[in-house]
């Protein structure tokens, strides 16, 4: 049923060729933390969500294609803790506000995918309530799961209660929410902790949604586990590389390209396994410290910004780090909030209004996602290349990254990558090169055929 299982001879799908901007609605377009209309009859509604229109056309000039939004739908706090997955939250504004979002975003050639929050609910949903109220042991109890005589609360957390996918009801509830906006314009789902109630629980709900839209791109979070098997055995085209995104950030970060090359190994081996071939890749999300945080020195984001762009799978880049916006993820109430901030209504305000490692380094920063992503445009077997890391060549800080193509005739890349002080010689004829220390200080270019300090050199 997966997109990822089928024939040579398929078509190939859409979402194959994505390059993603993802985006966290809330804390972007500025919504209050917690909402304080719970008991009103009428919410109030405030149009925030159309603030996103006026980046779609910064997606565009990235070179970005699709735009992945976490939660919209009403909720009680952060979008995680649902209450009605068919209605857009009142902070963020009304359906039609969300419908405007995909029209103009088609209009522009961007497709558009939702975060479905399916695997727990707020306790204050009414299907949870009502199962509270009936107890474990009877049919309205058996939509959610239960520690003994209690809620069983998603990863401790008592106020987000699991539902039980295996429930007839319940599948029936995901099912109609998944199509429901997949018939209003939605190109697809990330479906949000999708390890926890694990691929049997999955595919029967996959299996009616992807019957009924035949070309909806399913994207499953997975955390751990078997990468590959739980995108195969429960019908998702894709899954969340955790792996090699711990791997982008702590080899840079730690002058420890040995990890990294032990990382590639394992994502070629993922991309070769059935299921495994289109991984979403990515170096932060609405979850971690942002990538220009994570770095100790700022100009090695010249290098993960090449892994992220050039290396196979389908890259996602979270909405700031293409300028270089900082934040660090902290484990305690509140903790997500320094990297899920406020943007402004102009991206041209961005550093002006965000922290950033330079504010008059983003301009550069982003040019440098523009080009590098230029390159991966240009050469659209990246998406499946082959991967490997020239033993000969390893070193602590320097590495050389052979990319293959799978089919055809197109000539294979090296991406070099040189975290140490000093340039070397390109391993072949440079067809582009980012410098670190340009990026972020603006020193000038590096020497022409050499892999520069702190940075990339991609040869043929």
């Amino acid at each position: 049923m997966s997109e990822s299982s089928t024939t040579a001879a398929s078509p190939r799908p859409w979402w194959a060729d994505a390059v993603c901007w993802q985006v966290y609605p809330l804390g972007f377009c500025g919504a209050p933390q917690r909402r304080e209309d719970l008991e009103a009859e009428h919410p109030e509604v405030t149009h925030r969500l159309p603030r996103l229109l006026g980046w779609l056309d910064h997606l565009v000039s990235l070179g970005a294609n699709v735009l992945i939004l976490n939660p919209v739908f009403d909720s009680v706090s952060h979008g995680y803790d649902t209450l009605d997955h068919e209605h857009l939250d009142p902070r963020l504004g009304d359906d039609a506000d969300l419908e405007a979002l995909i029209e103009a975003g088609h209009a522009r050639g961007v497709r558009v995918v939702l975060d479905g929050v399916f695997n727990h609910l707020s306790e204050r949903h009414p299907l949870v309530r009502e199962a509270v109220a009936a107890g474990p042991g009877t049919e309205a109890g058996d939509r959610i799961r239960w520690a003994e005589e209690h809620p069983y609360g998603f990863e401790g957390n008592d106020d987000l209660v699991e539902l039980n996918l295996s429930d007839p009801a319940v599948q029936e509830l995901v099912t109609g929410a998944m199509n429901h906006w997949l018939e209003r314009g939605v190109d697809g789902w990330r479906l949000d902790a999708m390890y926890a109630a694990g691929a049997d629980a999955w595919r029967p709900i996959l299996e009616r949604v992807k019957a009924a839209h035949p070309e909806a791109w399913i994207l499953g979070e997975v955390i751990h586990g078997d990468y590959p098997a739980i995108a195969r055995e429960s019908g998702a085209d894709s899954i969340t590389q955790y792996e090699l995104w711990k791997a982008l950030w702590s080899s840079a970060a730690n002058g420890n390209l040995w990890e990294l090359q032990h990382a590639l190994g394992r994502h070629r081996d993922f991309l070769a396994a059935p299921g495994g071939a289109h991984p979403l890749t990515f170096v932060g999300n609405h979850d971690t410290t942002r990538i220009a945080s994570q770095l100790p020195d700022g100009r090695d984001l010249a290098v993960t910004t090449a892994l992220l762009a050039l290396l196979p799978g389908i890259p996602a880049i979270y909405a700031g780090d293409e300028a270089g916006v900082t934040g660090v993820k902290e484990e305690r109430a509140g903790g997500d909030d320094a990297v899920r901030p406020a943007f402004p209504e102009d991206p041209e305000r961005l550093a002006e209004e965000l922290p950033t490692l330079k504010p008059e380094a983003a301009p550069r920063i982003l040019e440098v996602h523009r080009r590098l992503i230029g390159l991966r445009r240009r050469e659209p077997w990246l998406a499946s290349a082959e991967v490997a890391v020239r033993e000969d060549a390893l070193e602590n800080t320097y590495a050389e990254i052979e990319l293959r193509p799978t089919a055809g005739e197109a000539a294979p890349l090296v991406l070099a990558v040189n975290l140490g002080e000093e340039a070397r010689p390109a391993p072949g004829e440079v067809l582009e090169q980012v410098s670190g220390a340009d990026m972020l200080d603006g020193v000038g270019p590096a020497a022409p055929g050499t892999v520069p300090a702190h940075g990339v050199a991609v040869t043929r």
